[in-house]
Order: structure tokens, then sequence, then C-alpha cells
């Protein structure tokens, strides 16, 4: 079918225009594609979901396009469930486990096809080929996804017809799959919070695209302390733009929107507009990530004085935040409760807080009153992986009330920040926002931070910054 746009300078598609972009065009099918260095992985993790819902069908979407002005939509992010199951990115697809007898589940995967060149909208339609570039076959993604792969735009009617089976399905990504199957609101939730259940625990493969996601950052964060001189002359931008170069060469893009916060900026937790200026003498918070291209994200902040050397009250501020950071990562080993680190850096702070007479003490009484929250804002860390809030689904006794084992990913980032109009601190101190976070993975005996490739005393950070500032 033709392109329809009200105002489009071509409003007729003659026969003979058809019929000539109809003819002479190759036969591009690949026969050389392996299976993807993930789709084993991802073979074991279908069977454990598998294992958890002996008897129903379980569809997982992988979402669509979602419009951002127009005709202009969003670059495309596939849901994280359905990356975790099958290694793919495809837009419109969807994996289907179905029920056998024996218990088990048989796996396939509904993707768009290529378009046909047998008729016209593999040039005219609004996501065409041509327009947006080719996509695999079916039979291509076969091959690299280790899964039978179906025609999507029969699923709908393929999901209606099929014999009576109890079914699940991730609300939420696909209207479309989601109207033409009958299920229960509690049983999706389900089968959405075991897609993140199943994330708590990395295995080899993506322990790998983790180092590949901080290493990658790392180097992004010495490309923003080597422009920090044209930052001055400019803004904020200026440094989100640089490590954003650094995330889009490497990797996918970035993780989540960079946080380029100077001044009191590094006082909003989640300071995104990033067009503030950048003045000696002020610091520079960071929180940043890259994000790999199999869609693995790191995050990491840092704060730096931008002048290259902390005044006393910041390093006083940034000492206090780094030795709870140091007392929370002290925690981290198997079978040592999640909560454990957050508790350490919280009560470091509480602290410090009442020893600066801030809040009102002793200590113990106010952080079980959590008055050390005010100026805290926010919890210590949280898991990471596919999403930057990873396993944000999962249930709680698995998650903030479980205990930690080898391969779970997490951060920690204890922070302190004091707004610039809070009259409960001295004006000295308001405006001053520091946070340091670090990505860890826990090991067989304890952890590995694998973000220690950038530094973090006070000490250690003036030495980098006095090597690479520009």
């Amino acid at each position: 079918m033709a392109n329809r746009r009200k105002n489009s300078l071509y409003p007729k598609l003659s026969a003979e225009l058809s019929a000539l972009m109809r003819t002479g065009w190759a036969d591009t099918e690949r026969h050389d594609l392996t299976p993807a260095e993930q789709a084993p992985y991802a073979a074991r993790r279908r069977a454990a979901l598998s294992a958890r819902f002996p008897g129903e069908r379980l569809v997982v979407p992988s979402g669509n396009l979602k419009t951002r002005s127009n005709d202009d939509t969003y670059p495309f992010r596939p849901y994280s469930g359905y990356v975790h199951m099958t290694g793919d990115q495809v837009r419109d697809g969807a994996l289907v486990l179905e029920p056998r007898a024996d218990g088990g589940h048989d796996a396939y995967c509904y993707q768009l096809p290529r378009d046909s060149r047998d008729d016209d909208e593999f040039w005219t339609g609004a996501h065409a080929e041509l327009w947006t570039g080719r996509r695999r076959s079916l039979a291509e993604s076969e091959r690299v996804l280790g899964l039978p792969c179906r025609d999507v735009r029969t699923a709908a009617a393929d999901l209606a017809a099929a014999p009576e089976a109890r079914t699940r399905i991730v609300r939420g990504i696909d209207p479309a799959l989601e109207a033409a199957v009958t299920t229960d609101a509690e049983r999706d939730a389900e089968l959405e919070d075991a897609l993140s259940d199943l994330r708590l625990v990395k295995d080899a493969w993506e322990l790998g695209e983790m180092r590949k996601a901080v290493d990658s950052t790392v180097r992004g964060f010495t490309d923003v302390v080597g422009e920090l001189s044209r930052a001055v002359a400019s803004s904020e931008r200026w440094l989100e733009g640089t490590f954003f170069r650094r995330a889009r060469l490497e990797g996918n893009s970035v993780g989540y929107g960079t946080i380029c916060a100077a001044g009191e900026h590094a006082t909003i937790m989640h300071w995104t507009d990033n067009d503030g200026p950048v003045r000696p003498g002020d610091l520079l918070l960071l929180d940043a990530g890259v994000e790999t291209r199999s869609l693995y994200t790191a995050d990491v902040t840092r704060t730096l004085p931008i002048s290259g050397t902390f005044t006393p009250l910041q390093r006083e501020v940034y000492d206090a935040v780094y030795e709870a950071q140091e007392a929370g990562i002290a925690t981290v080993k198997p079978g040592t409760a999640y909560r454990d680190f957050h508790e350490a850096a919280q009560r470091h702070l509480t602290a410090r807080l009442v020893e600066w007479g801030f809040i009102e003490g002793p200590v113990e009484r106010a952080y079980e009153l959590g008055l050390q929250r005010r100026f805290t804002m926010a919890g210590t860390g949280h898991m990471l992986g596919l999403d930057v809030h990873d396993c944000a689904r999962a249930r709680t006794e698995e998650y903030v009330d479980g205990l930690l084992e080898p391969g779970m990913c997490l951060t920690v980032e204890p922070g302190l920040y004091f707004q610039a109009d809070d009259l409960t601190v001295p004006e000295e101190w308001r405006g001053i926002g520091v946070r340091i976070e670090d990505d860890l993975v826990v090991t067989d005996d304890g952890h590995e931070n694998l973000s220690a490739g950038l530094p973090r005393s006070a000490d250690e950070v003036e030495a980098w910054m006095a090597r690479f500032a520009g």
C-alpha cells in the first residue's frame, strides 16, 4: 500500500513506477550466519523460565515503535525480558513458550520478516526497508538465535486461535498481542516478576558484557575530564556530549539519561537538563554509563572539583561520602544481606551529620528515624544489568530482603546533598552535592569492583585530573 501522507509531494503512484520498483533486485539472503555467542546462554535462561510455569503458554513481546513527533519515532529499545530470553533486539517481535505434555515448552520467536519485492510496501511503507535498513529474514534469524521463527503478522490470529492453554503475557509491551489472548492480570504480573528474578544472577556471558560497559564508561569519564576547560567556556552540555560520543563509538548509546551536574545542580538527584554553567571552584557530579551493543549498561558516578583541587569544605564532604562508600563496599560478599551495604553506608553518613550538628543525635536514634534522609535522599544502590535499575520487578524476598550471591551485579552509591535553599545548614555548605558510585559483581569469596579503573579518594581524583584535565 502506497504512503498516503497528506502533504506528500508524490500523491499518486503510477503503474509503471510500481512495476519498475519491483524488478531488478539481487538475492541478498545470507547463508553464512552462525548462532550468536549469547544463543546457548539464552537457551538456558528459557529453560529456567519454562521450569517455573509448566503447562502454561508464555508470551514475552519485544515491543513496538513509539511516536516522538508526527511520523518520527523514538529509537527503538526492546523490552529487557525479551532480550534476556532471546539475545534479540528486533521491534514487533515476541517469544512464545508453548507448553508440551511432559511439562516442558517448545520455544519459538515471532519476527517481522523482510519486505517482499512483490508489492510496493518495501519502499513506500512508513518503516519500509529501503527507508530504515535491511532486516534479517526469518531463516537468518533462526540461524542467529537458535530458535524457530514465524511471521509476526500472523501472531495475534495464531494466539487467538490456539488450542486452550493457560496463557500469561507481559502486559504493557504490545497492545495487539495482549488483546489477542485471554489472561489474568495477577498471573501476568507473576510472569514479569519471574523474568526479573531470573536476571538477578548474571551468567558468564553477561558478566563479560558488564565489563565491556564499565571499561567504556571509564574511558568516557577520562574524556570528560579532558574537556573541562571547553565546558567552562560553554556549559554542562559540552560534557554530556563528550560522554555520549564515547558511548556511541564503543556501545549502543548511554544506558540512561546522563546526569552532568555542576555547582548546585549536583544536589538534584536526577538533573538531566545539563544546561548550566561549569565554573572553576564548583564541583561537577557526573553520573553516566555506556550501554553495550547487547544493551547491558554501566552506572558510575564521580564528583570532581572543576578547578582540579577540592576546597577544604568540599573535601570534608567528599571524604565523608568516600568513607561511607568504603564501609558499604566492605560488606559486599556472598551470603550477606542485600541491605547490609546500604545500612553500613547510611549509618556512617548519619554519624557525620550528627557530628556536624545538622541532625539531632544520638546516631542510632537519628538512623532509626531516618533523619539522615534529608541530606542523603535515596537508597545506596541497586541491581544493574540490562536495565540501569535492573530486576526492578523481582520478588522483594529475592531482592532487597534477599542474600547476595555470586554473579549479582550492583551499585554502591552513597551521597550527600545540601540544597541551595536549605536554611538548616550554614550558607557555605549550601549547593554542595557529592556522590560516588561504583559497579560491583559479587564473587565466590567477596566482590570485584568493575569500575576500579576510576580513582575514588580525594587525593587520587586530584592526581588523575592533573594528568588528564584540559
